[in-house]
């Protein structure tokens, strides 16, 4: 069916009803919509921007974490015809702000913690109660194919900003054939439906909605959105959620990827999982599942793939899921080619390719292998200096600045990057002009240049400086820069050129290529050392891609062993899986340095334990012989304790849930008198909380009990957990 704007798409929202649409984290509480609940949403936000006087053509910037309003949100917009402006999560304040005012936006949608009080905004907080004055009932599109829906600015926060404009027909044209593919294997989708897809990209890029907002709509299937990136919790939540197919940039593939082996490493069974590895190679896929049983249990029976996109994968870790028996699916595309170019089959994988061209589009190589591509995905061009700017020849073509290969069978082979950006292993584009704009802004600088520095297949941003003063703080200088930029932009990597200037060329360029092969020999010469009998050691330099890290107590994580946000996110999650601990995530917010580090590891930690949370308590016959309970034994407990009279019930009328009861006075009977007070939607689904500890105790009693005592303790916890459905929370080990 030929659709003529994105807005269309909630049609098929409203089809699938009940059925989840959005699964993500608010602290404690899981948070499901359904598909007719995002579309209602979308209807009441396109009413809510009416009433605003907000009309098709204005501009509306929406920053904040990926989320189900966030998808609303975007909707809303697109049926009143409204251009979105989509903003990293991680962007600063005044690129935002400078983003803002050069589309003359009208309203700022974002998370309260964005907020900027000088512009007009709405937090994604408070739009609940404000959209509930509008009705939900559906509302034909404004808008056609060739309208503007979305500009996306690819651009850091020092340079000019550039903005990629997006119309309908570009995002279409690029659905339309994998919707297409999609149709022809929904029968056997029926077996797994709905599938799960855990999306950790950013809804702000155009890959991250292709995944987020257009393709499981084809098929029904479910978005699970998370904020940690954690390979422990990543993996934790694959199996709670019964997700098919995890959708990451490639350095949370290689995050995963070591995590399993550290495992290994701890039970001493990585010897013998490498020797199954090598013997396995030419198994058949379903062969080697079972060889890997044990490993593809940790993710649950229903995970069948990756979708990686964003940065090049390295094919030692392509390799390594692909033997486990998991398919790894690769694209390429750009921004401006409205994300997809090409893609792999999910059945059909081809080693080491980015996939074969999709239907609509048309690639060839310039002589020196540059990728062109033309066709209808390609963006109408760039938002820049308040004027739109062609991209592409007169014959359509657009140059990627990629440099590629084609086999005889179709398949695309991306061989490297003709451009100068610095794709970072996280799969962000980071431009060496914003960085060297910063640098240039410091009086030591004399002059700069910013090259790649390799890393697993992408690369982090190195800095080349030639200082006016050979005794300034070089330190000093890149970590002032750094304040200017956003975290992903920070260079860790730097280098104070020896000689009086750079090689230039006859133009007076420097020489890009020399400078960044001294920096490749310096940083791989200070990286050669013997690996470490410190396992501390060991595991920063494991994370850094290095062989070892040499440590000192007053050494800086962030400065001296130059390790990102995401770094340090991986090792906390190694930290804990290696010395099995349970590690604040807030006191470890606070570590700074590896003498901090130590200290937390010696003593401010519990040891992990295992608290049970039974599942059986929750099914059939237990759930009724729980609501039995509570009226055969509960209810008369509490008439002969008091006659209980109940005020105000009528506010419950219509809460649905979930629901949060805080007693003020905390005793054993409290829980009766809440049953009684609740109506009996709340009451059978209730689940009381009980000290943790406590009921890890009763469940195994210590040995100093004798037998009889331990007997009647684990009656009384099973007793709690099927009557009063009990929930431990622990809490002098902290809980989550």
């Amino acid at each position: 069916m030929e659709r003529s704007s994105i807005a269309e798409y909630l049609d098929d929202f409203l089809r699938r009803g009940k059925e989840w649409a959005y699964v993500e984290r608010d602290a404690y509480r899981t948070i499901r919509w359904s598909y007719r609940k995002t579309a209602e949403t979308a209807f009441r936000f396109a009413r809510e921007l009416e009433a605003r006087q907000i009309r098709k053509g204005d501009y509306v910037l929406i920053w904040g974490p990926n989320s189900a309003t966030w998808v609303a949100t975007f909707f809303g917009c697109a049926l009143a015809g409204v251009i979105v402006v989509p903003m990293d999560d991680a962007a600063t304040p005044d690129f935002a702000l400078r983003i803002f005012n050069q589309v003359h936006a009208k309203l700022l949608l974002c998370s309260q913690k964005h907020r900027i009080n000088s512009v007009p905004a709405l937090s994604f907080e408070e739009l609940p109660e404000i959209l509930a004055r509008h009705s939900c009932t559906p509302q034909a599109p404004k808008t056609q194919p060739s309208d503007v829906l979305q500009v996306v600015f690819t651009s850091g926060t020092t340079a000019e900003p550039k903005g990629v404009v997006i119309t309908h027909a570009n995002v279409l044209s690029n659905v339309a054939p994998l919707e297409s593919e999609i149709q022809k294997h929904l029968k056997y989708e029926r077996w797994f439906h709905p599938v799960g897809f855990l999306n950790l990209l950013p809804l702000s890029h155009v890959f991250g909605q292709f995944l987020g907002l257009f393709l499981p709509r084809a098929m029904g299937g479910t978005v699970i959105f998370q904020d940690s990136l954690k390979p422990s919790e990543i993996i934790g939540t694959i199996k709670r959620e019964s997700a098919s197919v995890l959708v990451a940039v490639p350095r949370v593939l290689q995050s995963l990827k070591e995590k399993i082996e550290r495992d290994l490493e701890d039970q001493d069974k990585l010897e013998k999982f490498r020797h199954r590895f090598d013997k396995s190679k030419p198994k058949h896929f379903l062969h080697r599942s079972w060889i890997f049983r044990r490993i593809r249990r940790q993710f649950g029976w229903k995970f069948w793939a990756f979708i990686c996109g964003g940065a090049a994968l390295d094919s030692v870790t392509e390799e390594f899921w692909q033997r486990l028996g998991i398919a790894v699916i690769q694209g390429y595309g750009l921004t401006e080619t409205t994300s997809l170019i090409s893609v792999n089959h999910p059945f059909r994988v081809s080693k080491g390719s980015i996939g074969k061209v999709l239907a609509g589009r048309e690639i060839k190589l310039r002589e020196d292998g540059e990728i062109l591509v033309r066709g209808s995905g390609v963006a109408s061009g760039y938002w820049s200096d308040q004027k739109l700017k062609p991209m592409s020849d007169e014959e359509g073509w657009y140059g990627t600045g990629d440099i590629g290969e084609l086999d005889a069978e179709g398949n695309l082979y991306f061989k490297g990057r003709k451009k100068d950006v610095v794709v970072t292993p996280a799969g962000m584009n980071v431009y060496p002009d914003d960085l060297e704009a910063a640098l240039r802004r410091q009086p030591e600088v004399k002059d700069c240049v910013v090259v790649a520095l390799p890393q697993n297949g992408n690369a982090d941003p190195c800095a080349v400086v030639i200082l006016r003063d050979t005794n300034a703080d070089i330190k000093a200088v890149i970590e002032r820069a750094n304040g200017s930029l956003a975290e992903y932009q920070r260079m860790r990597h730097w280098l104070v050129w020896p000689e009086e200037d750079f090689p230039r060329t006859s133009t007076q360029k420097p020489q890009r290529n020399l400078i960044q092969q001294t920096a490749i020999a310096q940083h791989d010469q200070k990286n050669r050392v013997p690996r470490s009998a410190n396992v501390l050691e060991d595991l920063i330099g494991r994370i850094k891609g290095s062989s070892s890290a040499h440590l000192s107590a007053n050494a800086n994580l962030e400065n001296d062993l130059n390790l990102s946000s995401l770094e340090r996110v991986e090792l906390l999650g190694a930290l804990e899986d290696r010395y099995q601990v349970d590690l604040s995530e807030a006191n470890f917010a606070s570590v700074q340095t590896v003498a901090d580090l130590e200290r937390l590891l010696q003593g401010d930690i519990q040891t992990k334990a295992k608290y049970h949370y039974p599942h059986w308590t929750l099914r059939w016959p237990i759930s009724w012989i729980r609501i039995l309970g509570q009226y055969l034994l509960g209810r008369p407990a509490v008439f002969l304790l008091g006659w209980p009279r109940v005020r105000g019930k009528q506010n419950l009328r219509n809460v649905r849930g979930p629901v949060l009861v805080i007693c003020n006075h905390i005793s054993h009977v409290d829980v009766g008198f809440v049953h009684k007070a609740l109506p009996a939607r709340i009451r059978h689904y209730l689940a009381t909380a009980a000290g943790g500890e406590a009921m890890e105790a009763k469940r195994n009693s210590p040995p100093t009990r004798n037998i009889f005592s331990r007997i009647y303790d684990r009656i009384m916890w099973a007793l709690g957990v099927t009557l009063l459905n009990l929930l431990p929370l622990p809490r002098a080990a902290g809980f989550r």
